[in-house]
């Protein structure tokens, strides 16, 4: 029951956003009673970081860290998979961390703290290809690689939140132009 509980709440909090989504949605949406929801989290808050982990893990992190793929072929697969993603869904979700940082980072320590984490997860994902694409001479070392991988993935987040907007794909050709055919060469 936890898990269909997480499952729906990923759904309903990316689909609505964190306010929108309500206690009893997300267990109308899994199926399971509404009283049943207290006996696996004590808040809506908690449910909110386990949903974020959740979130998280189907970002495919761990393929960034194959090292039998080129590093910048890595890098691109991963914004690639990112961006069919969003683009199947219309443009109408962008990302469940970013949108809970914009959403409740202001009014949650606790929520503001795991999209932190979720951030620092992915940025150090993305900076091991880039160091790698750097040590191999792929990429020029002017910039520390760590801080490539957070500025790419705040560019990223701003890509998402233009493609909703604009409800198209011009905003990530701006992304893999700028981000492949310029920052990293």
């Amino acid at each position: 029951m936890r898990e269909e509980i997480v499952n729906a709440a990923v759904e309903q909090f990316h689909s609505r956003g964190f306010n929108a989504a309500g206690v009893k949605d997300i267990t109308d949406s899994a199926g399971v009673p509404k009283g049943s929801f207290y006996n696996h989290f004590v808040s809506k808050e908690a449910l909110a970081v386990v949903a974020l982990e959740r979130y998280g893990e189907t970002r495919r992190l761990p393929e960034l860290a194959d090292t039998s793929v080129d590093p910048l072929l890595r890098l691109r697969r991963h914004f690639e998979f990112l961006r069919d993603e969003n683009t199947v869904r219309g443009h109408s979700r962008g990302c469940l961390i970013g949108g809970f940082g914009t959403e409740m980072a202001d009014h949650s320590d606790v929520i503001r703290e795991a999209v932190r984490a979720g951030l620092e997860r992915w940025a150090q994902a993305l900076a091991a290809p880039i160091a790698q694409a750097q040590a191999s001479g792929q990429v020029t070392a002017v910039t520390d690689a760590g801080t490539l991988a957070r500025f790419i993935l705040n560019a990223w987040e701003g890509t998402l939140i233009s493609a909703r907007s604009e409800h198209a794909e011009a905003s990530y050709e701006v992304f893999f132009g700028t981000v492949f055919g310029t920052l990293l060469v």
